[in-house]
């Protein structure tokens, strides 16, 4: 995770020319059981990640970066989240809303999957996609 963080903050930085830029990159994954479960193909990608993540706990792993020309910082933030058991009809009827597509593991915390997030460990806002509190932490210290 946090290679694709430096290699995309890396890029925007050498764009910009600018020696005074500091450029913020992160990336963010689901994985359960090794697998990382990136945005899915079609519904039916969506339909499979839900019906996996259904009544088990992942983890999500952000890598972030930050770029200056003193140099590069990177870390990753980690948490872990809990899926209530999820029936075939309420995996269709979130497929069908659309919501699943442009996310990671076919899910948004901060959407309508909420309700089904009893619990996490960790930071709420890594599962969002961006972990607020490492990255202030960073640019503190850089």
């Amino acid at each position: 995770m946090t290679r694709l963080a430096r290699e995309k903050a890396q890029t925007i930085f050498d764009a910009l020319d600018d020696a005074a830029a500091v450029v913020l990159g992160a990336d963010t994954t689901v994985v359960l059981d090794g697998e990382i479960l990136g945005k899915p193909l079609d519904k039916a990608d969506a339909v499979r990640m839900l019906r996996a993540l259904s009544g088990r706990t992942h983890r999500v792993i952000t890598g972030v970066a930050v770029v200056t020309a003193r140099g590069t910082d990177g870390t990753a933030e980690v948490t872990e989240v809990r899926f209530c058991e999820l029936s075939d009809s309420e995996i269709a009827e979130y497929v069908e809303t659309g919501e699943p597509m442009d996310k990671a593991g076919a899910y948004g915390i901060q959407g309508r999957a909420g309700k089904w997030i009893p619990r996490i460990e960790g930071c709420y806002f890594n599962v969002v996609g961006l972990p607020l509190a490492r990255v202030c932490a960073m640019l503190r210290e850089g």
